[in-house]
């Protein structure tokens, strides 16, 4: 395990409760709601076999096994994994990696990555791992991959009124390169612009690339200060990013999900919903 790997399973199982996330805040309680509602409305039916890489504790995985989905997942976090195993209804799962999916070629009929992206800092993993996806999704079958917006974390500062000199000069050089400080309290990890996902998933073999907004201007509102008083802001800062033909500013965590179907072999039809 590289020391990137390891800092990001210290933080999961040690600095911060991921099973709790979606129910923390109105904005993460947006999050799942939005996300299941794309999830019930572009998967294949029931009981399709669908592998969510990267799920943590399971709380989608949950949600369409009670669906009736057949459903696996794979997560980098032991303690995700034995969390996704222990609840109810309990989850097929095990320890993995994005870039090397222990699956076998074309056995799932899709394939969710709604946690690895955003924490692989170095494009030729994110790229990988979305190859890896479609190597063990069944031809035509759909991929949906989640990310987080390059403004997400300076919205956050300015939101939890944490917009110091020192977090100006980090939001100057997350816009420039997208690579997360672990230090400000989030874990390490790499923020999209629009154009470097459809980039990186036509590099990884997928084609017209669908990009689905999740939490758009709901996915922030200034947090109060200990004074009661709440941080002015501006409702300029904040855009949805609702397809790729939006302009760069996205925002939310995640900014978006990217759903488009396994590349099909030549000579077979449009996949089955």
């Amino acid at each position: 395990m590289d020391q990137v790997t390891g800092e990001i399973v210290t933080f999961y199982e040690q600095r911060y409760d991921e099973a709790a996330r979606l129910d923390r805040r109105p904005q993460c309680r947006l999050e799942r709601i939005r996300t299941l509602e794309l999830l019930r409305e572009l998967l294949p039916a029931a009981p399709a076999r669908v592998l969510d890489v990267g799920g943590g504790p399971g709380a989608y995985a949950r949600e369409l096994l009670t669906d009736g989905y057949q459903v696996r997942l794979v997560d980098l976090v032991p303690l995700h994994v034995k969390q996704a195993r222990e609840g109810q209804p309990p989850i097929d799962a095990v320890v993995g990696d994005a870039r090397e999916l222990p699956e076998a070629d074309g056995s799932q009929d899709a394939t969710l990555l709604l946690g690895p992206l955003y924490h692989l800092q170095e494009r030729g993993d994110r790229v990988r791992a979305l190859r890896e996806a479609i190597r063990v999704t069944r031809p035509g079958g759909p991929i949906a991959a989640a990310v987080i917006s390059r403004f997400a974390g300076p919205i956050d500062f300015v939101a939890s009124a944490r917009f110091d000199e020192r977090m100006v000069a980090e939001s100057r050089r997350l816009l420039t390169d997208g690579v997360n400080d672990g230090s400000t309290g989030f874990t390490q990890a790499y923020f999209h612009r629009v154009a470097e996902l459809t980039a990186e998933c036509r590099e990884a073999g997928l084609v017209d690339v669908v990009i689905h907004g999740v939490e758009g201007r709901g996915g922030r509102r200034p947090r109060r200060r200990s004074t009661g008083r709440t941080p002015r802001r501006s409702s300029r800062r904040r855009c949805r990013w609702r397809g790729s033909t939006v302009p760069s500013p996205i925002s939310s965590r995640p900014a978006g999900i990217c759903w488009r179907s396994a590349p099909r072999r030549s000579g077979e039809g449009e996949p089955q919903r």
